[in-house]
């Protein structure tokens, strides 16, 4: 067997979780997968996988190699898609990620105009809040909101996202409006289980301005948080995509925008090849001329009452 088949049969193994699932995807017996993977173990001459009754896992040189695996197995797909044509047409399949809520407002109805667009193409959405590693879960492109470190992916910026204060008209009109990021002690605060602590929120660009909090509300998600802003109960800190709706429409109401901290930036990043296949260049060109132009994405409307 060539080295190239063992590790797809290995990189198998691992996203199936054993050798039997990988052996009926790959339509092989198991006992021949089993033997590819022994036979790749014995020419590195390390073993890569931990094998038990009821679980496999990877060794420490089985996480590295598997990584190398899908990046060879990547590189290969590029040189045949090149080869096939389809770097100059667009099709297959194309995995997007971003953040659960700013995937479902701003990056879905993309992706929906890009199928309309392309109709060769596939698109697999992982909407997830936490960070996903392009290459090992085979992600195609990511978005980010964050400051990117330096790494081997190409990144693309397409906007920004302010971290706002906001509170209904009602709200304000019963409670009056916080002139500084101190008349906060005054006011309800709504709270929410992970973003901006409960403690304290830091406001400024130039100098930390640091305010101690102590909600009496502490949501565990963005809508309910939203929900209880717009009900007029107390005010909340969110992005600035998470309320563009409700600000554009009247049911919230940003304060102290002259105290808000430096706008988070929002990147479409893929992982960096030999070449770029037509799928990734046509969606990141495609998604980023459309994201500028989301609202919230790069400012949110100045509604006055």
């Amino acid at each position: 067997m060539d080295r190239w088949q063992a590790m797809r049969i290995f990189t198998q193994v691992v996203d199936c979780g054993g050798f039997a699932p990988a052996a009926r995807l790959l339509h092989m017996s198991p006992p021949a997968v089993t033997r590819a993977v022994a036979s790749l173990e014995k020419h590195i001459g390390t073993r890569l996988l931990v094998r038990t009754t009821r679980s496999l896992k990877l060794t420490a040189a089985g996480e590295g190699y598997v990584a190398d695996c899908r990046r060879i197995l990547a590189e290969i797909a590029e040189a045949e898609a090149n080869a096939a044509g389809s770097f100059t047409h667009p099709a297959g399949l194309l995995t997007v990620t971003a953040p659960a809520l700013f995937g479902r407002i701003h990056v879905l109805p993309v992706i929906l105009d890009f199928l309309d667009h392309y109709p060769a193409m596939q698109v697999k959405t992982v909407f997830v809040d936490r960070v996903t590693n392009l290459v090992e879960e085979g992600l195609d492109v990511a978005v980010r909101i964050a400051a990117l470190p330096a790494s081997g992916l190409v990144a693309r910026r397409v906007g920004s996202i302010r971290q706002v204060l906001c509170g209904s008209p009602d709200y304000f009109s019963r409670f009056g409006e916080p002139r500084t990021p101190q008349d906060l002690v005054h006011h309800r605060i709504i709270g929410r289980d992970r973003l901006f602590g409960h403690s304290e929120w830091l406001f400024g660009r130039d100098q930390d301005i640091r305010v101690p909090i102590a909600p009496r509300l502490i949501c565990n998600t963005n809508d309910a948080s939203i929900a209880a802003a717009v009900a007029g109960w107390g005010v909340s800190r969110f992005q600035s995509y998470q309320i563009a709706a409700d600000v554009e429409a009247g049911r919230l109401k940003v304060v102290l925008a002259d105290y808000e901290r430096e706008p988070v930036p929002v990147h479409l990043v893929h992982a960096e090849g030999r070449m770029v296949s037509a799928r990734v260049r046509a969606f990141v060109d495609f998604a980023a001329e459309r994201l500028r132009y989301r609202p919230g994405v790069n400012a949110i409307p100045d509604v006055r009452p």
